[in-house]
């Protein structure tokens, strides 16, 4: 495996979000929400996790890479500078690390996406966390997009392709 992906579900319809996951040769759904939890039917962890190996996929929720209440507050007031902050500092907590750690090495031997809400990767913490990964496990980033229901971008030849990026430029 020479790269990670990343997909957010915003605007997605469940079959669409999954044809995706199909068509990207996913397998494994990463799930970096701090509470695996949607008002979107289909995308909370019981029944979202249920769905994915009735497709053959696996889930896992690594907490510790969600975001922290006071980024996602920064986040939604727009305010991006205090978002990489905050999301940064914990990244450096025990937890984070740890389950960092996990999914370096998870990526060395599947095909793994990273699962948040947000539809844009540029204003997710999930592209924060593929950055730290790609820099320390040498990998790619590849977005994978679900827009209103219908794939408009997924797999490697019609994803949007990002090589290796420090933690500063998410």
């Amino acid at each position: 495996m020479n790269d990670i992906a990343t997909i957010g579900y915003e605007g997605a319809a469940p079959d669409a979000f999954d044809a995706a996951l199909e068509e990207a040769g996913v397998e494994l759904v990463v799930d970096v929400r701090a509470m695996a939890i949607s008002r979107r039917r289909g995308f909370s962890k019981t029944l979202l996790s249920a769905r994915l190996r009735s497709n053959g996929l696996d889930y896992i929720h690594l907490r510790g890479l969600g975001d922290p209440k006071l980024g996602r507050e920064a986040a939604r007031a727009g305010n991006m500078p205090l978002f990489r902050k905050i999301f940064s500092e914990h990244l450096e907590t025990a937890t984070a690390l740890q389950d960092l750690e996990t999914l370096r090495i998870l990526v060395t031997a599947r095909r793994v996406v990273l699962l948040c809400y947000e539809a844009d990767a540029t204003t997710c913490h999930r592209t924060i966390v593929a950055n730290r990964l790609a820099k320390c496990a040498n990998l790619s980033i590849v977005h994978l997009r679900v827009d209103r229901g219908h794939t408009t971008s997924s797999g490697r030849s019609r994803a949007d392709h990002h090589s290796r990026q420090g933690l500063a430029a998410a």
